[in-house]
């Protein structure tokens, strides 16, 4: 098949996060079996306008906050006499409302719809533009074969009177070969982390007051936030007013190996978002064999077992999120066996089974247009 994906963001893009990892490992996979794949994104400064990647020819054009107007203007000068197979849209904030113009079968992917969460993290005026942009695309976006990445998304999608049998689940999953159990771990059973970007919306603040308060019982304790976003600064400040940014390290951005480096010594992973489509880095900490706490919320809700491979509290209740880390350093038996069923949970989620998933989303979008 010849396919068109259209996605805010590459791989290579320095903003880019858990959709385009999610696009990436699905469609290399699908590019390797012998399809031809085309991604249609935003361009970034000292990338190409160009290149093939993993299989996948990446084109680039116009700037984060214009490359939805570029869409259907390239749809129509370029793509649509390149006779595609099927056209797939990443849905992520702003929509590109290819049911509009698009004549080829379409596949919507959404991670998670952003609803009024988006409030927590943009100014009023943009927030309200990318809500209502949401709110109307849905209608529009209804005929189409969807790629959802968790059943709370499902969920979501069906309030919005989206049909069930349209939606399809195409879940995040892990690369078992980079992350997994360190042979020899080095463990202190002090040591609570955080993976993942540093937006608004992920609540890391929840994480630094729970920390501060748990380390008044336990001065030994140490606080580790791997990743970046504009949020940072903020946070760091947080610290220093907590009286903790002696026992907090914040790494920035690191490499997928020293990722898993990171992750390997944890003790015990937390993500206190206010929502998630999956939680692609709890699975990545549980196949490093650690547990983790995280906000009751949509996606989190779905990645973590509750009771099994970690514990889930009410969003943004600091006191019981720090009464579950206090629990947990301090039951190596139950945190031992949590490890253990974290990564036997991670094992189930492949990028392969994820590429056979996107492939049955693409056949019955073909099916159905015929």
């Amino acid at each position: 098949m010849k396919i068109l994906v259209i996605n805010w963001q590459d791989i290579r893009n320095p903003l880019g996060g858990g959709a385009e990892v999610h696009f990436h490992e699905i469609f290399k996979r699908i590019a390797a079996r012998g399809h031809d794949v085309t991604l249609y994104c935003s361009a970034v400064p000292d990338l190409p306008d160009t290149e093939i990647i993993d299989g996948i020819r990446i084109i680039r054009e116009g700037g984060r906050s214009t490359f939805n107007f570029h869409v259907p203007r390239r749809y129509r000068s370029t793509f649509a006499a390149e006779k595609y197979d099927v056209v797939v849209d990443d849905l992520n904030k702003i929509p590109f409302y290819t049911p509009l113009y698009v004549r080829e079968p379409l596949v919507t992917i959404v991670h998670h719809l952003f609803g009024t969460s988006i409030f927590k993290e943009a100014s009023l005026p943009a927030a309200a533009y990318v809500w209502g942009a949401e709110f109307l695309a849905m209608p529009l976006y209804r005929r189409t074969q969807f790629a959802a990445v968790s059943s709370s998304t499902k969920r979501e999608l069906e309030e919005h009177r989206i049909p069930g049998d349209r939606i399809q689940l195409v879940y995040n999953a892990v690369d078992h070969e980079v992350f997994r159990p360190a042979v020899h771990p080095k463990r202190n059973g002090k040591t609570i982390g955080y993976l993942g970007r540093m937006k608004s919306y992920k609540s890391v603040d929840h994480l630094l007051k729970a920390f501060a308060i748990v380390r008044r019982d336990v001065p030994e304790l140490r606080l580790v936030v791997v990743g970046d976003g504009d949020a940072k600064p903020g946070l760091e400040r947080l610290a220093d007013t907590l009286g903790i940014r002696g026992v907090v390290e914040f790494t920035g951005f690191v490499s997928a190996g020293e990722k898993v480096r990171r992750l390997q010594e944890m003790d015990l992973g937390v993500n206190p978002s206010a929502k998630e489509g999956w939680g692609r880095t709890v699975v990545e900490a549980n196949a490093c064999a650690v547990p983790v706490i995280a906000s009751d919320v949509p996606g989190l809700k779905d990645s973590v077992v509750h009771g099994t491979t970690g514990l889930l509290y009410p969003y943004g209740d600091i006191e019981q999120l720090a009464a579950l880390m206090r629990k947990m350093l301090g039951d190596p038996i139950e945190r031992s066996r949590m490890a253990t069923e974290a990564v036997r949970w991670a094992g189930s989620f492949t990028w392969d089974a994820s590429a056979d998933a996107m492939l049955a989303v693409i056949a019955a979008a073909r099916g159905s247009a015929a």
